[in-house]
Parts: structure tokens; sequence; C-alpha cells
């Protein structure tokens, strides 16, 4: 005997729909729903975490969209109902895409999408295993932030992020697990002092860590001296002196003489550094005659002069 199609149904009204060329019918004890691509929340997990506003601007995002203008949504996306409405589970690529088209052509083929619902009960980790799935294993993402995906996955849990490390990222290689680890190490240790950690390359970032486990008691010092650390070339030159064995590391000379104040004149706010005099005002300076903005600049050379 014959079996009678799956059903869609629409969140909106709770009609059947007609399943969209190409889309695949949902599993056995899921639901397909269209939803409008606006009402679907992405905030459940760090995604912010994974410099995702990049992946939004790449070529290959550009590609999706490509494909979906041509033939329109192949697969369906994952959602969980929480709170009323629904929350992203899986592909946030499709959705991300189908969101840049409706805004860049306001054509409602793109103003909705069709989309799994998942009933079950899915752990947090459950969702960060697949956020790690679509995400990271697919990007060339850093060390670094594989490393605060764990971090912040274990502080949710009440677990160690070491130990979260071969769940979360139980596809990839054993020794690249081992990286993210050392990783996990390095951001625990330095913190905040560490402001530059995506650009750590990962031998780098190894070989602090070993000479962190090594001798612990340099840790305090080192932090020290990264707090010093102004852009990413002090970072790196301080992290590798630090590797290659030196017990006490000073930033560079060159960031030592940088110097940096604010003060305020009227309503202006004036920062000075190094090669740069930054005047926050007010005033709309594109609208001053050029020739009086240019003598008001005179004078204020000539000042420093005397």
């Amino acid at each position: 005997m014959r079996k009678a199609p799956r059903t869609w149904w629409s969140s909106a009204a709770g009609t059947p729909l007609t399943p969209k060329s190409g889309v695949a019918p949902g599993d056995e004890g899921r639901v397909l729903v269209e939803l409008p691509v606006g009402e679907i929340r992405t905030d459940a997990l760090p995604r912010d975490r994974l410099d995702l506003e990049a992946v939004a601007a790449s070529d290959e995002m550009e590609e999706l969209k490509t494909s979906m203008r041509e033939r329109g949504q192949k697969e369906p996306i994952e959602v969980f109902q929480v709170d009323g409405g629904y929350q992203l589970k899986k592909g946030w690529r499709r959705l991300t895409a189908l969101r840049q088209l409706h805004k860049e052509t306001g054509d409602d083929r793109f103003a909705r999408a069709v989309a799994r619902v998942d009933e079950g009960q899915s752990s947090r980790i459950d969702l960060y295993i697949d956020m790690v799935e679509e995400n990271v294993i697919r990007e060339d993402l850093s060390f670094a932030e594989m490393a605060q995906v764990a971090i912040i996955a274990a502080q949710e849990e009440g677990q160690g992020a070491r130990d979260l490390v071969s769940r979360i990222y139980a596809s990839l290689h054993k020794m690249k697990r081992s990286y993210i680890r050392s990783f996990v190490h390095l951001l625990e240790e330095l913190g905040e002092a560490l402001k530059f950690p995506k650009a750590v390359p990962r031998n780098l970032g190894v070989d602090v860590v070993r000479r962190l486990q090594a001798a612990p008691d340099l840790a305090e010092a080192l932090r020290g001296d990264l707090i010093g650390a102004e852009t990413v070339e002090d970072q790196l030159a301080i992290l590798r002196r630090f590797a290659d064995g030196e017990t006490r590391v000073a930033v560079a000379p060159k960031s030592q003489k940088s110097v940096k104040y604010e003060f305020h004149v009227g309503k202006s706010k004036v920062t000075a550094r190094k090669g740069e005099c930054r005047i926050l005002s007010e005033v709309d300076f594109s609208s001053v005659d050029r020739a009086k903005l240019q003598r008001a600049v005179e004078a204020f050379e000539a000042a420093l002069e005397q």
C-alpha cells in the first residue's frame, strides 16, 4: 500500500506546505516549517567568538547566494523552539545567505527559510558540537578562537575546558585537539593580558605553553609584559622571547616611547600621541571653508614651534 506523503506545516497558519524543489522531507519525528528569516534567533551560542563577520562577507558566501538565486534553498536549516520562538541550531550559512539575498533583492523568495524543527531536548554541549561542525571545521579559524569556544562551554557546564575539547572537537584529528588544549591553557593562564589571541601562531602558542607548564611561576611576569604590548607585533615579540627562554621580556623600545594623553578644550576632545593629534568636536569640519581651516592648522603648527 502506498504511503501518504509527509506533511509540512507552516508556522504562521498551520497549513500544509508543498515541499520546495530539492529540499528533502523531514526526518521521522521532526517537523518542517517555513519561518520568516528575521524571526529566527541566533544568540543561543557565542558565534561572535568565531569571527563570522568575515565568513558572511567571504567569496564562499557569495557562491552560496548565487546557488540560492538559481536553485533556491536546497537543504533545510535546523531550529529548536525556545521562549515561544525559534532558535537556530544548524545552518548559519544558509540563513545568513537568505537574509542577505532578501535585503539585497527584496524578493519574497528569500523572506522565509525552510527549517527542520528539532523537538528533542539537545544539551548545550550538543549545540556547541553542531556549531563547531558547521562553523569551525569548515573555516580556517585560529586555535585561539576554537579554544575560546571550549572555555565558554566549560563555564556554562561547570566542567574543565581541556576535558571538553575531546567532546566538542571529536571529529578533529587528535593532534589538532592537542593544539586546541594548549591554547585553552594559554588563554586561561594569560587572560586579558593577551590582547590579540587570534594573532598567535600555532607553534608559538604551543612553545609558550610548554614553558609556562615547565615554569608556572613565570606566568605573572609574562602577563605584566604583555599588558604593555600595544600592537600585534609587540605581543608576538614578547611571546617569542619568552618561548626562547628569557625570564623577563621587555616591551620593544618603540612601544615604550609611545605615549597617549587626552584633554578637553571647550566641547572638543583632543587625543595626542606620536605623529597624531585628533580632535573630536561637534563642529562639522567638512562645512568649514578650506582656506579658513588651513589657516587654523598653520596657526596650530606655528604655536607648537614656539
